[in-house]
């Protein structure tokens, strides 16, 4: 979305769902091979899930059969369990929800082949799939067998670009246990130079405001600057935009809590992500916040765009010479 033009919403709010009790939830936690779904087990055991990976199959009735009360079970699956198949995972897990009554989710951890290339290569790990052949060959006959899990998940998360952190943000969005009722929104800026945040589910170009980057005194500074949020603010399509902005996104929040969505994650983008996106985010998180939301904010490129505004200055202060 971008432009002071903004359309406007005028739905009428509905009460948020509570969250499920987490009493009987199973979070099954599969995915490509690589893609980091030990670090997301580890993460939800840090959030209070009994965290189990590789259970065989044929064990997870006398597992969930255990006394309770008992902590939500996180359950790590993929083609190196034992019993492992589509066909019979799906109709295990629509077994067990018949007969245990349990609240089950699914997610789906995925992966760009080049990244899962580079992440075994700098292990030195061999692809389960691969036996003797390349990685790539594993990586291709792995995403054939799962991609029926990944039409049934319900949630693909992109490990591609995240950090461990962002991983854990974003499973504590959808799945932490003391989370209030309503949805938890994360609002990040980003540089258009590094591409669109794969998590976000909004994305706001802001690349037609003012741009702070071509006056020299403000090209160091960020959009938590006083004096950037004044040269923003003087564009005067500025106030208009932000004002229908937020007239469009405030009743829409509501309603995604209506159909159960529990994690909004906003991208804000300009071409640096120093400047506009940064202040607006900033702004953006500060209305939400003020209204009693749960917000956090982050800044992804800020740091990439603070080394090159340092190596900007770096060459203009070095003597030119001659080409020898």
């Amino acid at each position: 979305m971008s432009g002071p033009g903004a359309p406007t919403a005028s739905l009428a709010p509905k009460r948020a769902p509570a969250r499920p009790a987490s009493r009987g939830r199973l979070l099954v936690v599969t995915g490509m091979s690589g893609a980091g779904r030990s670090t997301a087990l580890k993460a939800l055991e840090d959030m209070g899930y009994e965290a189990v990976d590789n259970l065989p199959l044929s064990l997870l009735p006398d597992l969930l059969r255990a006394p309770a009360p008992r902590p939500p079970l996180a359950l790590g699956v993929d083609v190196r369990t034992r019993d492992f198949g589509v066909g019979s995972l799906i109709a295990a897990l629509d077994r067990l929800v018949g007969e245990h009554g349990i609240e089950l989710r699914i997610v789906f951890l995925d992966c760009e082949d080049d990244r899962l290339v580079r992440r075994y290569t700098e292990t030195r790990r061999r692809h389960p799939l691969a036996g003797d052949r390349a990685v790539t060959d594993g990586i291709a006959l792995e995403r054939r067998r799962v991609s029926p899990l990944r039409d049934r998940a319900d949630l693909v998360i992109d490990t591609t670009a995240l950090s461990p952190g962002d991983l854990k943000r974003l499973l504590h969005g959808h799945f932490a246990l003391d989370a209030a009722p309503g949805i938890a929104i994360f609002i990040t800026s980003f540089s258009y130079r590094h591409g669109v945040p794969r998590d976000a589910d909004l994305v706001l170009d802001v690349r037609f405001l003012r741009n702070p980057h071509y006056i020299p005194a403000l090209r160091p500074l960020t959009g938590r600057d006083a004096a950037i949020g004044d040269f923003i603010e003087a564009d005067g399509d500025f106030v208009p935009f932000f004002e229908r902005l937020c007239a469009w996104l405030e009743p829409l929040l509501p309603r995604y809590e209506s159909e159960g969505k529990s994690y909004l994650t906003i991208a804000v983008g300009c071409t640096g992500g120093r400047h506009r996106s940064v202040y607006l985010a900033e702004r953006l998180a500060d209305r939400l916040g003020r209204q009693g939301r749960p917000v956090g904010i982050g800044h992804r490129d800020l740091d990439r765009s603070a080394a090159l505004v340092a190596d900007a200055a770096a060459e203009a202060e070095s003597p030119v010479k001659d080409i020898q």
